[in-house]
């Protein structure tokens, strides 16, 4: 039985606790992972309805979600903790102080297990199971009844594969496009799921899963004595981190092994332990984790990018076995994963240490064993050299260390877990009518729907009945002419309709923002992913197979790949300044010159790029369903693109499931090719990325590289690139009086996708880098960071007051006392500090794009249809919007609807970007509602003690767009301010770091909504935490991206957030010049997360601080993002020095 989030509850008759408590507790943004967390905890409840905090937190390992930044799901959630369940291995919201101004837990409906839907009982009857076996076109799949029926099988046909998860196999097949024309599934086979307890160990059935093998493993812990446990301790610590529940409730213990993968988690413990693998006839198999002994420890290490729910850097395997009553060695495993293309033992430097004592001479000679032992190429798969042979020594002396306190001859150092989420909100004024929503936490309007799985998405809307499915086929050359196109395979694939081009198209074949792009390549290709064509056949299995198909041929040509290597090459070049440097650095003290890069981001958006074109039949109309942020261009460009008036095109935006930028424009490479696809055949055509291909396709975050003296920036090309070099030279001083400075920025293009606008704009990346400089000022100087870092007190800026709260409520001055001495007390775990402004200009750059419309329809009942220019995308604007309305119009938010956005009711609208859509389509629905209230006067005059209902009996529809203003030299409308402090711990020896309090004081004007405004600056933080912390995009030398997905790219997870979150709201700071004195929030919170960078900086400056090994100079270099390898590698130790 299948149950789903549609199965569990429902809007249209009553929602389950679960759904019902993500929507009110404001945990659903764009809504498109609300399902499956959803899910995650139903699961749970249905296993455990009395959870403890820990495992709800671990509930989610498998779930991630881009907009909100976790907090309001897991304090929504936590509700349905048992009271007083504070684990110490738990590290998210312990003590959480339910917020009652954010929602009230008392409205929740209580969670009834004995409401839950019932087992079928059809499918408890206790039969013997039979074979099944399924026959696709290319594969067959056949499930084993008995250990005999699988050893025939597996006789009969060799080659095929034995599946029980599909964890492995079926990423290979969608991924890497692998066929196996035969399955064998022996999950069923009682042999195989066998658990035996014996005095050597528990033996465990290969296809045992492994959360089965987690729960028997810890009540074996629970039982047994200690000694007997040290192996099963080691295999828990790397099943927690191992993935998602999800994953460990299919994958089976056997396939595990017998993937054999270089970087496995678990191959490194059973080697180390000395488990025995039984196999029996190539059939039957089984593994034993062995007991322990008296006078045996064993410990387990895993070092990743992101701590749950990722694949190892490195892994490890540690035991050793002393001579009875003594220190003395007599048996010592040491092995890796992530050192070699297999787990490996380091047997030449453990069999040195027979009979030796555990002491500092055995930890000198296996750390240079290990140095020696275990040595990687500079080229090898993977790359991160150092780092890895680092880790490998810095693993053994974290076991050193733990034996030595087991042996009660040494002390680890302990890990303190803060507590706890904070908020200050500003108040709606007293008296403000119940009915008038503005400044009240009005929960997502649609989050009800989002958590039930009734909100549409654009790939949700049902198949036409003659629709096709459409697959793009890019280039796998960076840089290359096209000498031959071959597309006789793909057409013998069943379902193929056409191949479409260049050629193919009947207007234009250019297009982009500056008009510099193809629809499809024509001739040439400049990037990996640059689009050639597409195929279109009758389902979206047979499409990718005719992708495959698609045989090109190239003529190579040199590409640049890198930043570094454009630097000297073709470049535009512009500036912006004040002052007079050369009196300015004539009468410095001090000058500070170096340079930073700052690496790209990929958007992540959950739901990535769709589009459904319908064509019409009559004068070239068409219709587009679209995942797009930009109406109008994706409008233009299709119209442009099949020769016809703008006025042929509809496109239709319902939601989208998360854009923060990246479906501006790129969203546009899809829909023309999917608009050509449906003029070409005269049928609905369909069309949605996977993961892989969005992110190879559509481009990210615009890297940076920074020379500062005179500041000079560099940046990659790519869609909007003017725009993006004009905010960041205007955001290089971010919040400070810099009476002389220069910026030169310089556009590098590389053969790389095209990067585009992310939530930002380039913003945070000069902020970035004046932090940067103004960090490494005050240690050349000598003066504390915060006394640098104050901004100036610039009149009419609510900046100074954001400062003086967040230095307030962080206890900033106390807490960096504690942290030196915490930094004192402890040698491999240092702490850091760090407090940040931002200030960030609010306005599209281009002058023209500063404008919205709205439009008002009022039928006769009282009810109001809403539409504007905007799309929703998470963010809460259609709510904002009606909350607008309400208050304008003067009625209940439960009469006005919006239904979708649309370029046939407001035409030509400005994208759904910059921050800014509250503030002009908001001053649009708020100008429509008064053209509509005018039109009420007379009605409301002759019946003044009339309803809503009956003044509008005879009133029509009303529109209205509305164009701001702009001042010439003044590139900005006005300015959104924010103070951040955070708090960080490094662990010296791996370079992983936890975030354990932030503190936010963020200036929103008077707020709209303080939910929606709490969520984004919370999301956008999170955001932004991934940016400078955990996503990094790495490239092949030939120009081909390797981190297509979210095994190989990390985004912040539910554990990566502060332990400690608190935001709080500037009050009393109305912004006159935006609707009802709010200020924009979308894009402003982002560089906050630079808090958490420097402080990373500052825990590193301590721990190289106190290395007396090593004379080092204070200022050292850290690029952006600060991955555990770039933090390991800078704290610079004896480890370091061997390797």
């Amino acid at each position: 039985a299948v149950t789903t989030v549609e199965g569990i509850g429902s809007t249209k008759s009553r929602l389950h606790p679960v759904q019902e408590r993500i929507s009110k507790s404001h945990g659903s943004q764009c809504g498109f992972c609300t399902p499956g967390i959803v899910m995650s905890m139903y699961t749970l409840l249905r296993n455990q309805p009395d959870p403890t905090v820990e495992e709800i937190e671990n509930a989610f390992q498998g779930n991630l979600c881009r907009c909100t930044g976790y907090r309001p799901i897991l304090q929504g959630f936590r509700t349905f903790a048992r009271v007083n369940t504070v684990s110490p291995n738990c590290s998210l919201f312990q003590q959480v102080t339910l917020s009652p101004s954010l929602f009230n837990p008392e409205e929740f409906m209580p969670l009834d297990p004995t409401q839950e839907p019932i087992f079928p009982p059809e499918l408890l009857v206790d039969v013997p199971q039979k074979q099944l076996r399924f026959e696709g076109e290319r594969v067959t799949w056949i499930q084993a009844s008995t250990l005999t029926e699988l050893l025939d099988l597996k006789a009969q046909c060799p080659e095929a594969k034995l599946v029980v998860g599909n964890t492995e196999i079926g990423i290979e097949m969608k991924f890497k496009n692998k066929l196996f024309p035969m399955i064998v599934c022996p999950a069923w086979i009682p042999e195989l799921n066998a658990v035996e307890h014996g005095p050597e160990g528990i033996s465990f059935g290969a296809s045992c899963p492994l959360s089965s093998v987690e729960k028997i493993l810890h009540e074996a812990v629970d039982k047994l004595p200690a000694y007997k446990t040290e192996v099963f301790k080691g295999v828990l610590e790397q099943l927690r981190w191992f993935a998602g529940i999800q994953v460990k409730s299919v994958a089976s213990l056997g396939g595990n092994i017998i993937t054999a993968s270089p970087i496995s988690d678990l191959n490194p413990v059973f080697m180390a332990s000395g488990a025995k693998l039984t196999i029996v006839s190539a059939g039957e198999s089984y593994i034993m984790p062995k007991s322990g002994q008296r006078g045996e420890y064993f410990s387990a290490f895993k070092q990743a990018s992101r701590r749950e729910d990722d694949i190892a850097k490195v892994t490890c395997g540690m035991r050793v076995l002393f001579q009875p009553g003594t220190a003395q060695v007599k048996e010592l495993a040491l092995c890796y994963g992530g050192m070699a293309d297999r787990t490996i033992s380091a047997l030449k430097t453990t069999q040195k240490q027979t009979a030796n004592s555990w002491n500092e001479g055995l930890l000198q000679a296996v750390c240079a064993g290990l140095a020696e032992e275990l040595h990687l190429s500079p080229d090898a798969p993977g790359g991160m050299v150092d780092f890895r042979r680092t880790l490998t020594l810095s693993f053994f002396f974290k076991f050193y260390l733990t034996v030595l306190q087991k042996l009660g001859k040494g002390n680890v150092e302990n890990v303190s877990v803060g507590v706890g989420a904070k908020y200050r909100l500003s108040e709606v004024p007293e008296g403000q009518s119940e009915e008038d929503m503005v400044g009240r936490p009005l929960p997502h309007l649609a989050s009800a729907m989002q958590a039930s799985g009734e909100a549409v998405y654009c790939d949700d809307i049902p198949r036409y009945e003659n629709e096709l499915s459409l697959r793009l086929v890019t280039s796998t050359k960076a840089h290359a002419k096209i000498t031959s196109i071959d597309i006789s395979e793909a057409q013998t694939v069943p379902g193929f309709v056409c191949f479409i081009s260049a050629e193919d198209v009947p207007g234009s074949n250019k297009t982009g923002i500056l008009n510099d792009e193809t629809v499809f390549a024509k001739d040439e290709v400049t990037c990996v992913g640059h689009i050639i064509g597409a195929v279109v056949t009758d389902t979206p299995e047979h499409a990718q197979r005719a992708a495959q198909g698609v045989k090109i041929t190239y003529e190579e040509l040199p590409a640049i790949i890198t930043i570094k290597v454009t630097e000297k090459g073709p470049h535009r070049k512009g500036g912006i300044g004040k002052g007079d440097l050369t009196k300015g650095f004539s009468e410095a003290d001090n000058v500070v010159s170096g340079e930073v890069h700052i690496g790209g981001q990929e958007h992540f958006y959950l739901e990535t790029h769709c589009t459904i074109a319908v064509p019409k039949g009559e004068q070239g109309e068409m219709e587009l369903f679209v995942s797009t942020q930009n109406t109008m261009k994706t409008q233009s460009f299709v119209a442009n693109m099949l020769g016809v008036p703008a006025n042929r095109i509809l496109v239709r935006v319902k939601r989208i499931g998360g854009g923060f930028g990246g479906k501006e424009t790129r969203s546009t490479v899809v829909s023309t090719a999917v608009a050509l696809a449906a003029y070409k055949t005269g049928r609905p055509v369909r069309c949605m990325l996977d993961r892989d291909e969005d992110m190879l396709i559509t481009g990210g975050r615009h890297p940076f590289l920074a020379k500062y003296k005179v500041l000079d920036v560099g940046s990659y090309a790519g869609d909007g690139r003017d725009s993006i070099m004009e905010r960041a030279l205007l955001h290089m001083d971010n919040c400070y009086k810099i009476p002389n400075i220069l910026g030169t920025g310089r556009l590098c293009k590389t053969n790389l996708s095209s990067n585009t606008a992310f939530r930002g704009f380039g913003g945070p990346q000069a902020m970035l880098i004046a932090e940067y400089w103004m960090s490494e000022v005050a240690l050349t100087c000598g003066l504390p960071a915060e006394e640098v870092s104050q901004p100036g007190k610039l009149e009419a800026f609510t900046l100074s007051r954001c400062w003086d709260e967040c230095l307030a409520s962080s206890q900033y001055h106390a807490r960096r006392s504690e942290i030196d001495k915490f930094n004192e007390e402890n040698c491999w775990k240092k702490r850091g500090l760090c407090i940040i402004p931002t200030k960030f200009g609010i306005s599209f750059g281009i002058p023209f794009l500063n404008q919205s419309g709205a439009l008002i329809h009022v039928y006769t009942d009282g009810s109001v249809l809403l539409t504007h220019g905007g799309m929703e995308m998470g963010q809460g604007l259609h709510t904002k919007m009606i909350q607008v309305a309400s208050r304008a119009l003067k009625i209940p938010i439960s009469k006005i609807y919006i239904s979708e956005t649309s370029t046939n009711t407001v035409p030509n609208t400005s994208p759904t970007a910059a921050s800014v859509s509250t503030d002009l389509n908001g001053q649009a629905v708020y100008e429509a509602c008064q053209t509509i209230l005018k039109r009420l006067e007379p009605f409301k005059k002759k019946n003044p003690s009339g309803t809503w209902e009956e003044w509008v009996k005879t009133l029509k529809a009303g529109s209205l767009s509305l164009l701001f203003e702009t001042n010439s030299g003044n590139p900005f409308h006005y300015f959104s301010y924010g103070v951040a402090c955070s708090e960080v711990e490094i662990d010296c020896l791996t370079g992983d770091h936890k975030n354990l309090r932030t503190d936010i004081v963020m200036d929103v004007g008077s707020s709209l909504n303080p939910a929606i405004d709490i969520g984004q600056v919370e999301g956008a933080f999170v955001q932004g935490l991934g940016l400078f912390t955990l996503e990094e995009l790495h490239y092949s030398p030939e120009g081909s991206l390797h981190t297509r997905g979210p095994s190989t790219y990390k985004i912040p997870a539910f554990g990566s957030i502060p332990i400690e979150f608190s935001v709080s709201l500037l009050r009393d700071c109305p912004n006159k010049k935006a609707i009802y004195a709010s200020k924009a929030v979308g894009e402003p919170p982002l560089f906050l997360a630079a808090s958490i960078f420097f402080a990373i900086k500052d825990a590193i400056h301590a721990a190289r601080a106190k290395n007396p090994d090593c004379k080092m100079e204070k200022l050292f270099r850290l690029d952006s993002p600060a991955t555990p390898e770039k933090i390991r590698n800078a704290c610079v130790d004896q480890f370091t020095t061997l390797v």
